[in-house]
């Protein structure tokens, strides 16, 4: 059961970059057909833009994340006994170089864990959930985050944010391009035919400028829902005690409070959604319900 949600899961994140890359490389053929007359030229240029983005992200991710979401490291177990070892156990257990470990001062109780790889990974708490939770839920909450350094999500995590973020600044340009650009020049008056193609480019420009960033998101928040319910299946494994996780979102599903500081981009990352909102039918939420997944622990441990 747990491996076949696995691989369930991991075939909807490819179907869900393929999508990605289709987005970019629609965006680069109209950049390229409408700004170079050449459909090729502009697929290089958005992909350039991807992999520029996905390599910055990459490399620093853990040091831009962290930054972004005031997070502080500690430095060694004195300054968080419980939560260090706790961290250290699992890491053993899930056969993973020890995390660099990370608390942000925060009452609402959350975690989330980033980096390229297990070899180059963290995880950050809050000091509400440090406080909220007893060993058995902290651990089962940790487990949750190592899971996801373990199954390489904080990869795929990291390069959809990238992704992301670079069609969101295609989009930017080419709705920015419109405040200069003339549809049709000279030439094309002299031509209706070319004329009228130009002023049909142009159109589906404007709608991708309005609707990409608004289908990023989408995607984004589609990979997010996908990793936390396997997350969630893989830490109750590594603990062996699924009820310990049970407990913490049941904990989780009772807090109302949204975070002081959360950066937008990162907030899928977290265990649950920090701003605590809910949008109409769950379109737009980064997390799947908490009820959802205590649903799907109980229904694959019980």
């Amino acid at each position: 059961m747990i491996y076949e949600q696995i691989d369930r899961n991991k075939r909807k994140t490819y179907l869900i970059f393929f999508i990605f890359f289709l987005i970019l490389a629609a965006l680069g053929s109209f950049i390229g057909a409408y700004f170079f007359d050449n459909i090729y030229s502009g697929i290089v240029i958005a992909v350039i833009i991807a992999v520029v983005y996905i390599l910055i992200t990459y490399f620093q991710s853990t040091s831009i994340v962290m930054q972004m979401n005031g997070a502080k490291k500690l430095n060694s177990a004195k300054d968080a006994p419980d939560l260090w070892h706790i961290i250290e156990d699992l890491s053993m257990v899930a056969d993973i170089p020890l995390p660099e470990i990370y608390i942000i001062d925060d009452p609402s109780p959350n975690a989330f864990a980033t980096g390229r790889d297990p070899e180059h990974s963290a995880v950050a708490v809050t000091s509400g959930l440090y406080k909220m939770m007893n060993r058995e839920e902290l651990e089962g909450v940790l487990a949750h985050e190592i899971s996801h350094v373990r199954n390489y999500d904080i990869r795929v995590s990291t390069i959809s944010v990238a992704l992301s973020s670079a069609i969101i600044l295609i989009c930017s340009i080419i709705g920015n391009a419109y405040r200069w650009w003339i549809p049709m020049n000279d030439n094309d008056r002299d031509n209706n035919n070319s004329g009228a193609i130009r002023v049909v480019l142009w159109l589906v420009g404007l709608i991708f400028a309005i609707i990409g960033p608004m289908i990023a998101t989408l995607v984004q928040m589609a990979i997010s829902r996908n990793r936390e319910y396997l997350a969630d299946v893989s830490g109750a494994e590594l603990t062996r005690n699924p009820q310990g996780l049970i407990n913490a979102l049941e904990k989780l599903k009772q807090s109302t409070k949204p975070m002081k500081r959360v950066d937008d981009a990162s907030a899928a990352l977290y265990i649950d959604d920090p701003n605590k909102k809910k949008h109409f039918a769950g379109l737009f939420d980064t997390h799947p319900p908490l009820d959802k997944r205590i649903e799907a622990l109980k229904k694959t441990f019980q």
